[in-house]
């Protein structure tokens, strides 16, 4: 379960207490990861909220959930930074960050920053017809893919929205043997080839030791 906004967010301190604080206001699906990496790091100035994973599904609201959710917090930070990538809104949400003056995280998606985006653009032109999983996708792979997809009910669907796939890249945030397990299933419900590739965090700690 994505924990939500109240009990990520530290409440009822005076104002002065967030002066020099930063607020992540992160996608649901990256929450488990930024936890641990402010608890691997001891970056207590760090506070987290998030907004629901599931937006991934109609990316067209996301910059304006972004944008309600800065409004609602900035003046109780010194900074927010925005951990979204692109994450198919076609550039509107960096244009939102950048009229609300916030900074977010570089790169079309979290496939990419998780692998590096330098890494990621040299392994595009190779990868072209992989389909990826995170950690938080592997976990929550009925949930988010097979059966918004209807693939539960209408398993004929999967030639027609994998049938272009070759690959399953299963980027691993941890060395977990039960994840790997479960990925390599996905794989083979989806008929793709399997393929684990160990990421860590990649972009995501590089940016986040920035603030």
């Amino acid at each position: 379960m994505i924990p939500d906004d109240r009990s990520l967010t530290e409440r009822g301190l005076p104002l002065e207490a967030h002066q020099g604080r930063v607020l992540l206001l992160a996608c649901g699906a990256l929450a488990h990861e930024i936890l641990t990496l402010k608890r691997m790091n001891g970056w207590d100035h760090l506070d987290l909220t998030c907004l629901p994973a599931n937006l991934h599904l109609w990316p067209d609201r996301i910059p304006a959930a972004v944008e309600a959710a800065v409004l609602e917090h900035r003046d109780a930070y010194a900074q927010v930074f925005v951990v979204y990538a692109d994450c198919g809104t076609g550039g509107l949400l960096l244009q939102k960050c950048k009229d609300l003056g916030v900074e977010m995280v570089e790169g079309p998606h979290c496939y990419s920053f998780f692998e590096g985006n330098d890494a990621f653009a040299k392994l595009a032109d190779d990868e072209f017809s992989a389909f990826y999983l995170t950690d938080f996708l592997v976990r929550q792979f009925d949930a988010f893919v097979w059966r918004p997809m209807g693939l539960d009910r209408h398993p004929e669907l999967r030639d027609m929205y994998f049938g272009n796939y070759t690959k399953l890249v299963y980027q691993a945030q941890t060395n977990d043997a039960g994840l790997d397990a479960k990925a390599e299933d996905c794989a083979r419900r989806l008929g793709l080839a399997y393929e684990r590739r160990f990421t860590g965090y990649g972009d995501l700690a590089t940016t986040l030791a920035r603030l």
